[in-house]
């Protein structure tokens, strides 16, 4: 399923970008402008709505912070559970980690050990803004997978083509990004 030339113009054109940060030479996608644009926000989850309402998921599992907007949203939608993908820290109960590498050095995330307990062999569809490099996302699906269920796609808003991050986690998992950015 793909965006209409005028879907995609709707979402494209509520994206702001924001040169120089977080620190010179970057351009960063910012969302915020989607999500208070009423009329692009609704075409974005209208669109994710239909996309994946036969996909008989079980639970939508959104990574930190703006995968928590998306993903709580459609999860709600679909009439299913959404389950945190935090920092390290972050979450209250007994969790399972993984690491993954930054460009200069290492991060982590978490999700409680029982977040898909309820439903065996859960199908989850793992959600965020963005994908750039797709480590986080890649340690995301990881995660989702030793806590039993099974990621069964990675959805993301945007994705920066130049970082290759979708092709890296094409490897393991589908992947589907409403917007590319070459």
């Amino acid at each position: 399923m793909t965006l209409s030339k005028t879907e995609r113009r709707i979402i494209e054109n509520a994206i702001r970008d924001v040169k120089d940060f977080p620190k010179p030479g970057i351009v960063f996608k910012d969302i915020t402008t989607l999500l208070n644009d009423r009329e692009a926000f609704g075409v974005t989850m209208n669109h994710l709505y239909q996309k994946y309402k036969a996909y008989n998921l079980d639970y939508i599992a959104g990574i930190d912070a703006r995968g928590f907007i998306f993903g709580a949203s459609l999860a709600q939608m679909l009439g299913i559970g959404f389950v945190p993908i935090r920092k390290r820290g972050k979450l209250p109960y007994t969790t399972i980690s993984e690491k993954y590498s930054l460009e200069y050095g290492v991060d982590e995330v978490e999700v409680h050990i029982d977040a898909f307990s309820k439903i065996p062999n859960a199908r989850v569809l793992l959600m965020d803004d963005l994908i750039a490099t797709g480590g986080t996302a890649n340690a995301a699906a990881k995660l989702i997978n030793q806590a039993g269920a099974t990621c069964v796609e990675a959805c993301f808003i945007i994705a920066l083509d130049f970082l290759e991050g979708q092709k890296e986690l094409k490897n393991s998992i589908e992947v589907y990004s409403l917007v590319e950015v070459k």
